[in-house]
């Protein structure tokens, strides 16, 4: 069977940005299953609304909205009804192919802290950490002027930085003192 051009192009988008956008997803709702659901659902709606896109629009940055916006909608109406958060044993494995489970591991106490994060501060700090966006890139994701991803990303590095799980621990004063 012969494709158009534009459904090839859309299968090369999916087959690249899916784990990416999955990933997004998992750590914005903080629940691989929501997360499959949000983006199933994001692709759904991008497929449907194509044509909105212009020619010559970054695909990329037009997904990334459609999958936090999907993603904001599920906190807005779906999770609040349940108990959003998984067990952190499900998020140990969300990375992308590129990300081996070394960096999981390794990031286990920086994903837990950003599950404690307000929704609208763990959003930015997904997209420019963990989907390598650019401040501009996640304005126009998230449809807020860039000055705004800019103090978001400034308060989240704050609040990060003082969080039990990323500081690091103090040195144990008692066993210095018995030996």
């Amino acid at each position: 069977m012969s494709h158009t051009p534009e459904v090839d192009a859309l299968a090369v988008w999916l087959d690249e940005g899916y784990p990416t956008a999955y990933r997004t997803a998992c750590l914005i709702l903080g629940n691989p299953s929501d997360a499959e659901e949000a983006v199933q659902e994001a692709y759904l709606r991008a497929w449907r609304f194509r044509a909105s896109l212009s020619s010559g629009s970054d695909v990329r940055r037009w997904l990334y909205r459609v999958v936090v916006n999907t993603c904001n909608s599920k906190l807005r109406t779906e999770i609040p009804h349940r108990d959003r958060r998984a067990p952190d044993t499900e998020l140990e494995g969300v990375s992308s192919p590129a990300d081996a489970a070394r960096d999981v591991e390794r990031d286990y106490d920086v994903v837990s802290a950003l599950g404690d994060l307000p929704t609208h501060l763990r959003v930015v700090v997904v997209l420019k950490y963990f989907a390598d966006l650019s401040e501009r890139e996640i304005a126009t994701a998230i449809g807020r002027p860039q000055g705004t991803v800019k103090s978001r990303l400034h308060e989240a590095r704050r609040q990060l930085a003082k969080h039990r799980s990323v500081r690091p621990a103090a040195p144990n004063t008692h066993s210095e003192v018995l030996q």
